[in-house]
């Protein structure tokens, strides 16, 4: 049963790139090119800021082959935005949505975009304005709740996999210490995703640092020592957002120690792995403690983790522009406002299902790793986690060693 309503459509991209993001662009923009209740499918450039800049790019007349193209291009082809929109600011958004008659309004993003969804909804309703908001959930931390896994994590995850495996074999080849940082602010789903192709005890990584179990600096550098004395290397996974006990993020703690400025966002978060200061204080606090001599490296994957073309997992790909899809017949069908929500129906064979949830269920909530994945106790993710990760991520590359290596 489909709705009566006519208007425009706006789709708007937010917040970090991904690999997949405009899969669910182009999946959108195909069920909406099809409804007769549908005028313009109007691209916000730039996210909410080109809404109220009124910057709209027409996307309705895009032939075929051009959004096939566009689909498989990672990072945002609209544009993205920063912008965390208020009450005031939504309600500049609600005001262009009534001056041009938009009657669809389609946000890919993580929970913040969720919840600018579900206030500009509020605004379109207490105005007695019938408007069909719909979130469609995109975010590499895997972090947003109701959800098995989201549209970006399985790409990313594939990345940071397949650099752990390189680096595993570097490392194997010129033993040493290294870390890489990997995102995740507050959720350890990425920096988890490092082990998937560690295939026994000597592959790295051998330790694996999440938000979810708190740091000590001290443990840290023993846990070294006591890889480093057993294997005669030691390659490390840590999350950007690992703190203390009390919650301090451990950049911002270790840089007040070695006498270093602490870095903040635009939104006064201290910057964690975009600066690379994270992996210098940790390798500066292993060479303290193991002497200055010792073979220290850090990388900081930073922004590369987001859209690395040609790492796109095939599955994350099919689910991100069936989210898009999903996400616009239910705004035809007459569904006000909803957020869709990927989850699992079977592990063997795997199989998902699109879901609407409502906004306020995913708005502004955080979904953390399950501590039933973590050893705690040495620093490290249980292998039962490369259950959950398999399917999404897709193959990896094989590699072998020479006996006796």
């Amino acid at each position: 049963m489909g709705s009566d309503l006519k208007g425009n459509a706006v789709i708007g991209q937010s917040g970090g790139p991904t690999h997949v993001i405009n899969q669910s662009l182009v999946g959108c923009v195909e069920v909406l090119k099809e409804s007769a209740n549908v005028e313009k499918i109007l691209g916000a450039h730039h996210a909410v800021r080109g809404i109220i800049n009124e910057d709209f790019i027409e996307l309705q007349d895009l032939p075929q082959d051009v959004l096939e193209t566009i689909a498989v291009t990672p990072s945002s082809a609209l544009g993205s935005s920063r912008d965390k929109p208020d009450d005031e600011y939504c309600n500049k958004i609600f005001q262009v949505f009534e001056k041009h008659n938009v009657r669809f309004f389609f946000y890919a993003g993580g929970n913040d975009s969720s919840d600018t969804c579900r206030i500009v909804n509020e605004k379109a309703k207490q105005a007695g304005y019938e408007l069909h908001a719909f979130h469609i959930p995109k975010t590499i931390d895997n972090d947003l709740v109701c959800n098995d896994h989201t549209p970006g994590f399985g790409s990313a995850a594939r990345f940071v996999a397949s650099a752990f495996i390189g680096d595993n074999l570097d490392n194997r080849a010129l033993p040493g210490i290294k870390i890489n940082v990997v995102m995740g602010r507050h959720a350890g789903w990425l920096t988890a995703a490092a082990i998937l192709g560690r295939k026994d005890e000597n592959d790295g990584p051998h330790l694996v640092y999440v938000p979810e179990v708190a740091f000590d600096p001290v443990k840290f550098c023993q846990d070294v020592d006591a890889i480093y004395q057993k294997h005669g290397r030691c390659l490390i996974a840590v999350s950007e957002g690992i703190h203390d006990a009390e919650g301090n993020p451990i950049a911002a703690k270790l840089a007040e120690q070695q006498g270093h400025h602490v870095e903040r966002d635009a939104h006064g978060n201290v910057q964690l792995s975009g600066s690379g200061a994270l992996g210098d204080f940790l390798a500066q606090e292993i060479k303290n403690y193991l002497g200055k001599k010792t073979r220290v490296r850090a990388d900081t994957f930073g922004y590369t983790q987001r859209a690395c073309l040609g790492l796109a997992s095939p599955v994350d790909q099919t689910e991100a522009r069936e989210a898009g899809r999903e996400a616009a017949r239910q705004a035809l069908a007459g569904d006000f406002d909803g957020s869709i929500a990927i989850q699992r129906t079977s592990d063997n064979p795997y199989t998902v299902e699109y879901k609407r949830i409502e906004l306020t269920d995913v708005a502004a909530k955080t979904r953390t790793l399950p501590l039933e994945y973590i050893n705690d106790e040495n620093n490290n993710i249980l292998d039962s986690y490369k259950d959950y990760l398999a399917p999404i991520v897709g193959e990896l590359p094989e590699f072998g060693f020479i006996p006796g290596t």
